[in-house]
C-alpha cells in the first residue's frame, strides 16, 4: 500500500474554493508569504508553485489573463522576459542547482493546469533529483516545506 503524507492539501480540500483566479487574487495582496508571491513587477509576478515538481519550483506569470503568447503586447513580453531572467538568477544564487528547467504548457492538451493564464515554470534541477522513488513508486518527494523555500528566496528577490 502506498501512503503519501501531504498535510498541506487538507487546506485546499476543506477550504472555500475561490470563484476568481488565484493569480489575480495574489496580485491584490502583493508580496506575501500567505500567497507565496515573491515579487511583483509592472506586468508580472513571481510566485512559488503550490504543487511543485521539486523544492524551489517557481512560476513567472503575467498580470493580464492571456492564454496565448501572441496576445501579450511588447511591453508585457519584455517585462516577463526580464523577470524570467532575474528569477533564474535568484534560483541559481539561492539554491545553487546543477541546472534549471524553464518551460510553459500552452493549452489543456499540453498539460496547462492554469490554462487561461499563461505562465513560465522555473524549476531548479539537481544531479540525482530524479531517482528510483519516482520511477518505482510513481511519486515525488518534496524535501522542503513551501514556507521554508519562500523564506530562502525572499531576501534575494527583495535585493533586486
Amino acid at each position: 500500500m502506498d501512503v503519501i503524507w501531504a498535510p498541506w492539501r487538507m487546506e485546499f480540500i476543506l477550504g472555500r474554493k475561490a470563484m476568481s483566479c488565484f493569480v489575480c487574487e495574489s496580485l491584490k495582496t502583493g508580496v506575501s508569504a500567505a500567497t507565496f508571491v515573491l515579487q511583483v513587477t509592472k506586468h508580472s509576478l513571481v510566485m512559488l508553485n503550490r504543487y511543485p515538481y521539486i523544492s524551489g519550483h517557481l512560476m513567472v506569470i503575467p498580470h493580464r489573463h492571456v492564454s496565448n503568447l501572441a496576445d501579450l503586447n511588447d511591453e508585457e513580453m519584455m517585462d516577463l522576459h526580464e523577470t524570467l531572467r532575474r528569477t533564474t538568477r535568484v534560483v541559481e544564487s539561492v539554491l545553487t542547482p546543477d541546472g534549471v528547467n524553464l518551460g510553459m504548457n500552452l493549452g489543456k492538451a499540453a498539460g496547462a493546469g492554469l490554462e487561461d493564464h499563461i505562465h513560465w515554470h522555473v524549476v531548479p534541477r539537481f544531479m540525482g533529483d530524479s531517482n528510483a522513488f519516482t520511477v518505482l513508486a510513481d511519486a515525488r518527494v518534496i524535501p522542503e516545506a513551501l514556507i521554508d523555500t519562500y523564506e530562502r528566496y525572499l531576501p534575494a528577490f527583495q535585493g533586486q
